[in-house]
């Protein structure tokens, strides 16, 4: 008997004598004119694994390795096996071949599941020692590459379809690039940084201690003349241009000192804000020589405040670009809820209203329906800095449950600057997200699945947002300090002010109750009335954009005369 493995356009017979075969399954019928080809699956015999490496036999099923990897996998490039690699590093026939003669076969990694061979099927995979040192930053680099194109390792599920690289030029050529670069050495014989991981490193470095532009490229200027052999390139702009192809990219969008508007869109061009009329750039006073004057001396210029906003399209793209999440994506339609427990919000009453209301949205599985969540922090940590940053994320909710949460599947949407907390203004920061969501509402963007090798029109809905109390006050414009704060119970709240402690608490919770409660009727325990109330009705979102559709709201911190921000009482 004789296999036939590889793709339709490359075909290779090997021989009977290469395999045990101990079982046999039919991946896929091809039919190529007259004839009938039939793409055969068969386990090899890995025994040989154990084995001297100068043995027979373990040469034999070094090339038995080879020949199966490379003929099941789409590109020129697999992962090495070898004890040293560990899987990590990708590299080129000739190098993987090296490898395990010099290193070794990692005796753990018996079901090739990365190199084409299907899962067993209790699910097992491999599982790395502790005592096997991988180097960080190889890793690092590679695990980037993968986030940013998950389909580099995806085996040949169909052959005549298309992928998102090859639908995409620009994209494959970047991968190969970033490939070339993460397997060449920073110089002859270097074993612990790529050309692309010291890169990261030094853009790191970058990052956490604000170094300008110039700085870097002397830093690497330096480098370079001390280092001739290793491969740097010419300047730090020259640097960023290889790490942008890793998706690091972003808007910076300069807002007015005093939240007022962001100079974005049509107002892009200005220099002062239209409501305050201040400045959009730092100034520098100086001091005449005699000491006698001020004058204003404007340097380079500079914003006051910069919001970095992170856009949404490409991020939801990409979680199907991978064959595996893409799948994933269609979880919350495909899985089923036998007994009816809420396990994910798509069990819950919210998600299916919005079903009903809007049945053609529901109709693709795939659209994706997201939820937001922000909160402060101090980047300092303890220190008594008072500084507050607030970052915008999203959750997408077609994955399950033990995904959806990850912090691998979290979006972060934008990074809202300090030094004071946004309050209110909030609204003014959002602006980029929102105008996004509606054009993916209204309009969607194409998308390729790679699941099912088709582009189809992905469209996203934001279903809810997640923050704490004070939190909702500032996202939803809700008044939380007031005897009216409870959203639920709206203006039919019931609240009592306390005397000394000068604060609202709320009475009216025992409505909620059965009519026949005993606690209907308790004076003693609770504030010495009966309650006869039926539950308040939880107003729609009609009835609350009726409520404030008159309210007159100027967003931006209020300056007195002299330009200080002044305190509301």
């Amino acid at each position: 008997m004789t296999s036939l493995l590889g793709n339709d356009r490359d075909l290779r017979l090997i021989s009977p004598k290469s395999f045990e075969c101990v079982e046999i399954k039919i991946i896929k019928e091809v039919d190529k004119s007259s004839l009938t080809f039939t793409k055969i699956y068969s386990e090899m015999d890995k025994s040989w694994i154990t084995k001297h490496r100068l043995s027979q036999d373990y040469i034999s099923g070094v090339n038995q390795f080879l020949d199966f990897a490379f003929a099941n996998m789409k590109t020129y490039m697999i992962k090495c096996p070898c004890q040293r690699c560990c899987l990590v590093r990708y590299k080129v026939r000739v190098e993987v071949e090296g490898d395990l003669f010099y290193h070794g076969f990692r005796p753990t990694y018996t079901n090739w599941y990365l190199h084409g061979e299907e899962l067993d099927s209790n699910g097992e995979t491999v599982r790395l020692e502790s005592e096997s040192r991988v180097d960080y930053t190889e890793d690092l680099s590679m695990n980037l590459l993968e986030d940013v194109f998950p389909s580099m390792n995806n085996s040949i599920d169909d052959d005549d379809a298309a992928s998102p690289t090859e639908d995409h030029p620009k994209q494959k050529e970047a991968l190969d690039d970033l490939l070339a670069d993460c397997n060449q050495a920073l110089y002859e014989g270097c074993e612990s940084f790529s050309k692309l991981s010291f890169m990261l490193k030094l853009y790191h470095i970058n990052c956490m201690c604000r170094i300008s532009d110039k700085e870097m490229s002397m830093v690497i200027e330096l480098l370079k003349e001390a280092f001739q052999h290793a491969k740097l390139p010419d300047s730090f702009n020259d640097m960023k241009k290889i790490i942008r192809k890793l998706g690091f990219t972003y808007e910076t969008i300069h807002v007015c000192r005093n939240d007022c508007m962001l100079y974005w869109g049509d107002d892009a061009s200005r220099h002062t804000c239209k409501v305050c009329e201040s400045s959009r750039w730092k100034t520098a006073a100086i001091v005449d020589d005699d000491g006698s004057a001020e004058k204003k001396k404007k340097k380079k210029q500079q914003a006051v405040k910069v919001l970095r906003y992170f856009p949404l399209k490409p991020r939801l793209q990409r979680f199907f670009m991978s064959s595996k999440t893409a799948e994933s994506m269609r979880w919350h339609a495909n899985s089923e809820n036998p007994d009816g427990k809420l396990r994910h919000p798509r069990d819950g009453k919210a998600w299916k209203t919005f079903d009903q209301q809007f049945p053609e949205f529901s109709s693709e599985p795939r659209n994706v329906r997201l939820g937001l969540a922000t909160d402060g922090f101090n980047p300092y940590g303890s220190m008594s800095m008072s500084y507050s940053v607030w970052p915008v994320l999203l959750f997408p909710y077609n994955l399950p449950p033990w995904m959806s949460m990850k912090q691998t599947s979290t979006i972060l949407s934008m990074i809202i600057p300090g030094k004071q907390m946004p309050g209110n203004d909030i609204d003014i920061y959002l602006q980029p997200l929102i105008k996004e969501l509606k054009e993916l509402w209204s309009d969607g963007v194409p998308t390729f699945d790679a699941s099912l090798k088709e582009t189809f029109t992905m469209r996203a809905i934001l279903l809810w947002t997640i923050s704490d109390y004070p939190g909702l006050g500032n996202l939803s414009g809700w008044n939380v300090h007031t005897g009216l704060a409870c959203p639920s119970c709206n203006y039919d709240a019931k609240y009592l002010r306390l005397r000394h402690g000068k604060k609202n608490c709320y009475m009216g919770h025992r409505r909620f109750l059965p009519e026949n409660h005993v606690f209907r009727k308790d004076k003693q325990q609770f504030d010495g009335l009966i309650e006869t109330r039926d539950s308040p009705i939880t107003p729609s979102g009609s009835v609350i954009l009726q409520q404030i559709q008159n309210v007159d709201v100027t967003l931006g911190k209020k300056i007195d005369a002299v330009g200080k921000r002044r305190r509301e009482d």
